[in-house]
């Protein structure tokens, strides 16, 4: 291998697709990601060898290094000769903590290929499950490294073949995975065979890695690094670095088994973009044209101080330079590229032009958000988006921030704008009652980080309330028809509402139904997947973003076409804030059975269909047994047998429910439980007491479930009491018009 630093090389090798390659990282939290990084960018020369493993360094971020935790993505443009030719590997360093997930969805968008990071003691974790997952949905190909092999022999005391016997199933458990979700053409091509070099073993601190087929070439066993680590050899240690460097392990791998750009994206293209594949746009994506028309997807939005916003993203078809004029689909503007890079972990080096197939640094695209389709203007009135980003978890934990000086409320106004676009599943909205600025988050980690960065990048010292848990209104039952006036009493509306069956909520969160597809094909998805009548899903009028869904059952209603956008706009803000707690109203078919309206075009403004169409939905959801779901999370927990008992009781007492308990290696067993997001605050220090330090989990979003009745009155009135509103929920008859 050949340490390059040249910018103009990697340029060079940039123009030929085949010698491209864009990967990621993915993994648990503190399973190795960023310690694996960096011994690649040791590798390249652009670290120091002896820092890799304690530098960190695409952790740049001070809150990074401090935690020991990656929060962002991050990217870096690798060069890398395999069998004498040289490739430029594009790699993605991703956060593993469930908070930020987010941001692993917005980056296998850029990549082609994933390096599952598992780790050899803690093996496949909650989160490995949740990003393998997100990976094989967006046609992304796993490889494996089994991290920290040391960790099971110095802790372990392991035997060289209950160590080779615990590869076979962590290796048997990402495969099992990898049946189950991936897609049937790639669930036999993409399964890990080890003997063809599809999975590393090695020590991410030590920078060491070892594939089978490194193995013979180098003639290093396995079991020698079992005996190096046995009788802690250094010198026998510092031998094996040079020997079997991680890095060449990785990389080799890397470019073996992970496709180029342009065989990936004939492939992949199918799947994360709806539009007509056999048009000129579709042909010059599938082929990763550089000649094509520019079509850039933005994956992620960052600040920089010095020059504004980059958009980082994937360059699919075209090429971008400076100077260029593009159009951006969602927000409807034409912006010029002020300047293109490529990212070397912090730094980013300025190039002319970067073509399809690669990874680029924009600036100029402010009015940008992650997500978005950039394209050539020429192209803007033909082009459809990319498919919209699927989160697997939703904002949860919510809290009120202000400064700590009355001078500093203009500056807090403009971080948290800049950081919500940044980061778009951190939402931040203005109570208008209050004047407070509401920050929602993830989890209580998330919410943290961001009030950190806000003081370390903004320089904002700030007052916080305690972190609430947001829930979200529905009711149980169908309702009856109710009539809504308008204030004038010129517009009436007839309205109904029942709750949508768990099918329909499954097809509109995975995407599968949208408000902006074709009528009759949705139509056709709702009645053969999900039982509904296909005369009333084609007269589906809106889907809201909390899963909600408006429907028109009228018939020969004079007028109702002119007051139809209204009429959805005061859908949108009923949804918005449901009548029990003011909370989002979620999985709920709103239908309009009849209307009267008004021939005078002013007297049925706004301000008299509003109220009309919000009275009936509220006054329908508090007749059927309304109730609020709360957030519930996933928990899986592993530690030693004799903790069984301790550990149970901290799940139990917190409202939580034990799925199962299975066991693992030796004297470790592993449990799978859930637990109300509201009573997990101060849960790590509960689990690291009643286990004696020895227990590790994960959390992830799991569902939204009806809080229990006996609890729900008691759990209205305090969200009330803390908006400022009535204790006591309103009744239907508030909401009927006299």
């Amino acid at each position: 291998m050949r340490f390059v630093k040249s910018v103009d090389q990697i340029l060079k090798i940039m123009n030929n697709p085949e010698q491209i390659r864009n990967v990621g990282i993915i993994a648990h939290v503190d399973h190795g990601k960023t310690t694996t990084t960096d011994s690649l960018l040791a590798a390249a020369g652009l670290i120091s060898p002896r820092l890799a493993g304690q530098l960190l360094a695409m952790d740049f971020l001070d809150i990074e290094q401090k935690r020991q935790m990656t929060v962002k993505a991050a990217n870096i443009s690798l060069y890398h000769e395999f069998e004498g030719k040289p490739y430029v590997i594009n790699l993605v360093d991703t956060p593993g903590h469930v908070d930020f997930t987010g941001k692993v969805t917005r980056s296998l968008r850029m990549i082609d290929g994933a390096i599952v990071v598992v780790d050899a003691v803690e093996g496949v974790m909650t989160q490995t499950e949740t990003v393998l997952r997100q990976a094989l949905e967006e046609r992304v190909r796993p490889l494996l490294f089994i991290n920290k092999v040391d960790r099971l022999i110095k802790e372990l005391r392991m035997s060289p073949d209950d160590i080779k016997q615990r590869f076979i199933e962590i290796i048997k458990e990402v495969n099992n995975l990898i049946e189950t979700y991936a897609e049937p053409e790639f669930k036999k091509k993409w399964l890990l065979d080890p003997a063809q070099g599809m999975v590393a073993f090695g020590s991410a601190k030590d920078a060491i890695g070892l594939t089978v087929p490194l193995s013979r070439k180098k003639g290093v066993k396995i079991d020698d690094l079992i005996e190096v680590y046995t009788k802690g050899d250094k010198e026998g240690l510092e031998e094996l670095k040079k020997k079997i460097p991680l890095h060449e392990a990785l990389l080799d791998m890397v470019v073996k088994f992970v496709p180029n750009p342009r065989e990936a994206q004939a492939y992949r293209i199918p799947k994360i973009w709806r539009g007509e594949i056999n048009t000129d746009i579709g042909k010059a994506m599938m082929s990763a044209d550089p000649d094509g028309p520019v079509v850039f997807f933005v994956c992620d939005m960052r600040w920089d101080p010095h020059a504004g916003f980059v958009a980082t993203g994937r360059v699919f078809s075209g090429t971008i330079y400076n100077g260029q004029e593009l159009y951006l689909i969602n927000s409807r503007v034409v912006q010029r590229v002020l300047q293109v890079g490529i990212y070397m972990g912090p730094y980013r080096e300025v190039v002319d032009r970067i073509p399809a197939g690669n990874v680029a640094a924009v600036l100029g695209l402010d009015q940008s958000r992650a997500g978005e389709t950039v394209v050539d203007v020429r192209i803007k009135d033909v082009m459809t988006p990319f498919e919209r980003m699927r989160y697997i978890s939703e904002p949860v934990v919510t809290m009120a921030v202000e400064p700590k000086k009355t001078t500093d409320l203009t500056k807090l106004i403009d971080a948290l704008k800049k950081m919500s676009i940044e980061d778009p599943n951190l939402v931040v909205k203005i109570n208008e009652e209050t004047g407070e600025y509401l920050i929602s988050g993830m989890g209580h980690l998330h919410l943290e980080i961001v009030l950190t960065l806000l003081k370390e990048r903004f320089g904002l010292e700030v007052d916080t309330t305690p972190p609430t848990i947001v829930y979200r209104e529905t009711a149980r039952e169908k309702s009856k028809i109710f009539e809504g006036k308008s204030p004038n009493k010129h517009n009436r509306f007839y309205i109904s509402i029942e709750p949508l069956n768990e099918e329909t909520i499954r097809l509109i969160q995975e995407g599968i139904v949208s408000e902006d597809m074709d009528t009759h094909k949705r139509a056709r998805i709702l009645r053969d997947q999900a039982g509904w009548d296909y005369d009333e899903a084609r007269r589906i009028w809106a889907i809201d973003e909390n899963i909600n869904v408006f429907i028109d059952m009228t018939s020969g209603i004079q007028y109702l076409r002119e007051v139809r956008d209204t009429i959805i706009q005061g859908f949108r803000l009923a949804m918005r804030e449901g009548p029990l707690a003011a909370e989002p109203v979620r999985g709920l078919k709103v239908i309009l059975q009849d209307a009267v309206i008004h021939e005078d075009p002013a007297h049925r403004g706004p301000a008299q269909i509003y109220p009309a169409v919000r009275n009936p939905i509220f006054a329908a959801m508090l007749s059927s047994r309304p109730t609020l779901l709360e957030p519930l999370q996933k928990i899986e927990i592993k530690f030693p047998m004799d903790y069984l008992g301790p550990i149970s009781s901290v799940i139990t007492k917190r409202r939580g429910r034990i799925i199962n308990v299975t066991h693992m290696i030796g004297n470790i067993v592993k449990m799978l439980a859930e637990m109300p997001v509201a009573e997990s605050a101060d849960l790590a220090n509960e689990l690291r007491s009643a286990s004696a330090g020895k227990a590790f989990w994960g959390t992830e979003f799991s569902r939204w479930a009806p809080v229990p009745d006996s609890m729900l009155l008691d759990i209205v009135r305090k969200i009330r009491q803390r908006k400022g509103l009535k204790p006591e929920p309103p009744s239907p008859d508030e909401f009927i018009s006299l």
